[in-house]
């Protein structure tokens, strides 16, 4: 089986936020619209303080709350764990907006854009189906489909790795099949201690969050 997964290793992620600025410009997402965005947090009490840049965004959960809510079955899990939208079949209501634990869907009544009329980048990759229906994260599957198809391995062939993972500067996100132990995000989970958002709700997410090395230190 193949299971995609993201990982984030927060001890990389400076909060540039360029993973953020891929997106948009990959899939023209409206100027309020983030479906790549970076929390920063600051923890601790002075002088002890400190702070972590944390990418968030839908995680291909393995239980997602928002297709058990969705009443159009708009809202689908493939086989490979990722979790897709079909925006013919959306109405719109929003029930998984509010089921997400993850604050990761977003809905657009109506187009607009960054500095008033769209830019060429933004003219070309308009999709008016995304109005008035809810979108998130895609992992970027349209790359991934393409680049299987072509017989590239996402993860390692940037033509068929989401955007954001290629534009990290930090090199802070990577991406890959968990079931195959040689990818790269299994190299990156077997070698460091990490965790999931939200696990406890039983969602299973897609996405993990590397933070200390695995093994004896």
């Amino acid at each position: 089986m193949t299971r995609w997964a993201m990982v984030a290793d927060l001890r990389r992620c400076v909060g540039c936020q360029t993973c953020t600025a891929s997106c948009r410009h990959v899939n023209a997402t409206p100027p309020d619209v983030q479906w790549r965005r970076v929390l920063d947090m600051e923890f601790g009490e002075y002088p002890d303080v400190q702070r972590a840049f944390v990418p968030v965004g839908c995680q291909h959960c393995d239980e997602p709350p928002c297709m058990e809510v969705c009443p159009t079955t708009a809202t689908r899990k493939r086989a490979d764990g990722i979790v897709t939208i079909d925006y013919e079949l959306c109405i719109g209501c929003s029930f998984c907006a509010v089921a997400c634990p993850y604050q990761a869907r977003y809905k657009t009544d109506r187009a607009r854009f960054a500095y008033g009329p769209p830019i060429a980048s933004e003219a070309e990759r308009r999709d008016d189906r995304r109005l008035a229906v809810a979108t998130k994260c895609t992992f970027c599957v349209d790359r991934i489909d393409a680049g299987l198809e072509q017989g590239l391995v996402p993860g390692v062939d940037p033509a068929a790795t989401p955007a954001c993972v290629n534009a990290c500067i930090a090199q802070a996100l990577a991406f890959g099949d968990s079931d195959d132990p040689e990818s790269p995000v299994s190299r990156l989970l077997a070698g460091n201690r990490s965790f999931r958002m939200h696990e406890e709700l039983g969602t299973g997410p897609g996405f993990h969050y590397l933070w200390d090395k695995g093994g004896e230190q």
